[in-house]
């Protein structure tokens, strides 16, 4: 499946759940699951039973489609899960929040983790200094995510970190809005991922 590039507020109604896949709009009474809480489509308003499958799968889009990922590179990262020590599904969820992109937006330096993924790509952020331009790439505790300084004008970045407000900044990061920069205090842990998902359902459909 391809990354969506249509309208993503359709994804939300699809998943039957406000992802805020687009930013502050997610807030206001705009929202387009907010005004039409049901699934798209003509059957849309009909009812779904879903079998066992059904709902390990759709649990499965659901996380894909909150954090912007590919099939191939969410199996990827679900393998690298499965070999650590420890609970897969939780080893999965810590690696998902651990993806660049995703601090960047977690630290409010971002309205959505859509346009982080482009601030990252676009080079505006150094990690422990140095320039990454590589949105799945995986922070550690005590790495240090930062604005460059040739970046700290864009204004996405400048009016992200004023509405940040709206969403509470993860014990597991500290922010330093004023410097722009975000620490990983800690490895992010299950309890840290505030987004209501089961990910034993992931575990257990590509387990089959």
């Amino acid at each position: 499946m391809a990354r969506c590039i249509g309208s993503v507020c359709r994804l939300c109604r699809r998943e039957n759940q406000k992802l805020f896949l687009k930013g502050d709009r997610c807030y206001t009474e705009k929202c387009s699951f907010e005004r039409r809480g049901y699934p798209p489509g003509q059957h849309g308003q009909g009812r779904i039973k879903f079998s066992e499958y059904g709902l390990q799968l759709r649990e499965k889009q659901k996380i894909k489609r909150i954090y912007g990922m590919l099939e191939g590179q969410f199996r990827n990262l679900f393998e690298k899960a499965e070999r650590m020590k420890g609970v897969t599904g939780s080893n999965l969820l810590s690696m998902l929040e651990r993806r660049l992109d995703n601090v960047a937006y977690r630290s409010g330096f971002a309205n959505s983790r859509n346009e982080a993924r482009h601030l990252v790509r676009h080079g505006h952020f150094t990690v422990n200094g140095r320039r990454v331009d590589v949105p799945s790439f995986l922070v550690g505790k005590g790495d240090v995510v930062e604005v460059r300084e040739k970046s700290k004008g864009v204004a996405r970045i400048g009016g992200a970190l004023e509405a940040v407000k709206r969403r509470e900044i993860p014990q597991w990061l500290e922010l330093d809005s004023a410097a722009m920069k975000a620490r990983v205090r800690d490895l992010p842990a299950r309890d840290d991922v505030t987004a209501p998902m089961e990910e034993r359902l992931v575990v257990e459909l590509y387990s089959k």
